[in-house]
């Protein structure tokens, strides 16, 4: 996997700009909860800054044959706290939907697309493999709750509707926009990818991932209104069982945590792959992160030493904001 840090090619700037201050005063996270112990002062944090147990477990998943992605910058300084081929672009799952879902805010804003306008599911092309609508009684929902869904349940069937609307050549002209030369969006989300079918959904790195949820939290995602909307959706998500297990926060209702600590983020999962990116900010620091691994799912065994990988990582992210 390459660690410690290795070379970094020079990349564009962070998406909407770079990561240059905390989360103060980001609409984003306005009543997101920020009572909490008083900071402590960072020399005190010195010596649990260590991420040595993510680093062992990324690099056995890698000795055995899985690729790793992972990319953890600090949000006050805007520095990379670690780093490991975190420039390699990787399928990333249900990820590719944060994109998706920063052009349909955009849309939104600019008025090219009424929040309230009704999608018929039956007009949508079908993906069983994930979320709610699917199983709900109502037939047609207005775009903007087509977008929670998404955000907050990973709902293929919302996410396709999504596309459909937004368009995937605006998607990337997005992506190209904001500077995110490594991140792709391919494709809908499909029950069975024939030949002539993109191989995945979407394709990023661990780097370009963290940029952005850094820039979600800091408003600099094409602008704070658009910041705002997409981090209040993803602050819903209710997949709490990778990085964001350590967190003892409640899948279905962390966006004012009593103990002051603030959490978005959002997962991606594909056969053989698993990917989580989001920020986590405590009382101490705040952190952007993502981290990628695409492994042969061969047995339930292969499977769980990935997601151990993460957990690890997240138990370390509590060590460092906390």
């Amino acid at each position: 996997m390459g660690m410690p840090p290795l070379p970094e090619p020079a990349l564009p700037e962070p998406a909407g700009g770079p990561v240059e201050s905390s989360r103060r005063d980001a609409p984003a996270l306005r009543g997101a909860g920020r009572k909490g112990p008083k900071r402590l002062p960072r020399r005190a944090a010195a010596g649990r800054r260590s991420f040595t147990a993510t680093l062992r477990a990324l690099d056995e998943l890698a000795a055995s044959g899985a690729r790793v992605s992972v990319r953890i910058d600090d949000l006050d300084g805007g520095t990379a706290v670690l780093s490991g081929d975190d420039f390699v672009t990787l399928p990333v799952g249900g990820l590719g939907v944060v994109p998706l879902l920063v052009e349909t805010a955009a849309s939104f804003e600019s008025g090219r697309l009424d929040a309230l306008e009704i999608v018929d599911r039956a007009a949508v092309a079908g993906a069983v493999n994930g979320g709610t609508w699917q199983h709900l009684k109502a037939p047609a929902l207005p775009l903007t709750d087509l977008a929670m869904l998404a955000a907050s349940t990973g709902d293929a069937l919302a996410a396709n509707a999504l596309l459909h609307r937004v368009g995937l050549q605006s998607v990337r002209a997005r992506l190209e926009q904001l500077g995110l030369r490594r991140t792709a969006l391919l494709d809908r989300f499909r029950d069975d990818r024939g030949p002539d079918d993109a191989p995945h959904v979407a394709l990023s790195t661990a780097r370009e991932m963290a940029q952005v949820f850094a820039g979600l939290v800091n408003s600099t995602i094409v602008s704070p209104g658009v910041s705002a909307q997409v981090a209040e959706w993803l602050s819903l998500n209710h997949d709490l069982s990778l990085v964001a297990s350590a967190t003892g926060l409640d899948p279905f209702a962390h966006e004012n945590d009593q103990h002051g600590l603030l959490f978005v983020n959002k997962t991606g999962r594909a056969p053989g792959v698993r990917a989580e990116a989001g920020v986590l900010g405590g009382p101490r620091a705040g952190v952007s992160y993502a981290l990628i691994v695409n492994f042969d799912d061969l047995s339930i065994a292969h499977r769980l030493r990935a997601h151990d990988a993460f957990r690890v990582l997240g138990v370390e992210l509590m060590e460092y904001v906390y």
